[in-house]
């Protein structure tokens, strides 16, 4: 069965979004970014919520750009064929390799786990991955903790009164100071 990690970076004090709505000190160094890059060819499907998907969408032109180093061409070409469930109530339309969802993330789950198919289920956006989260759905957290405090947000890890156990799976820190860390959930 197709495992389900979350995988984002965050603050060290546990935020995706900083209290302004900005997330501009996310950009990785290239090392993480290479990083990243070499994850997302573990990934068979990309689960969002409206806002990541519009920050997202600036990849899927990107490859038109001249200005693009070899790193982002090869981030663009592995993540623009990649398929992505999108989930919204305001969208009416998606572009790229995405489908719209408009409910149902514990169906759309099973169902991409019966489905017979290479790579993870990939959720990208805290709120996402908080009812993911809720609904015990998710397997692994991987996490990219940046070396910066931007004292409240959107939080990486969702708000809710449940225990979850985790096991340390591997480690791995950046000449940059940021450190990666994933968790497997014990069941």
């Amino acid at each position: 069965m197709r495992k389900v990690t979350y995988s984002m970076s965050m603050s060290l004090d546990g935020y995706v979004v900083g209290p302004d709505g900005r997330f501009d000190w996310t950009t990785p160094d290239p090392e993480a970014f290479r990083f990243w890059i070499d994850d997302i060819r573990n990934v068979g499907v990309h689960l969002m919520g409206r806002r990541l998907y519009e920050t997202m969408l600036y990849w899927e032109t990107a490859d038109q750009e001249t200005s693009l180093d070899a790193a982002d061409l090869e981030w663009t070409a592995l993540w623009n064929p990649l398929p992505k469930v999108v989930f919204s109530t305001t969208l009416s339309s998606v572009q790229g390799n995405a489908r719209l969802v408009s409910g149902g993330l514990g169906e759309e789950i099973e169902r991409l786990r019966a489905e017979p198919g290479e790579g993870d289920i990939a959720i990208g956006g805290a709120t996402l991955a908080a009812e993911a989260s809720a609904l015990g759905l998710i397997d692994e957290y991987q996490v990219i903790v940046l070396p910066i405090l931007v004292g409240g947000g959107l939080a990486f890890f969702p708000r809710h009164e449940r225990r979850v156990d985790l096991e340390l799976v591997e480690t791995r820190t950046f000449t940059s100071g940021a450190v990666y860390l994933r968790h497997r959930v014990v069941r």
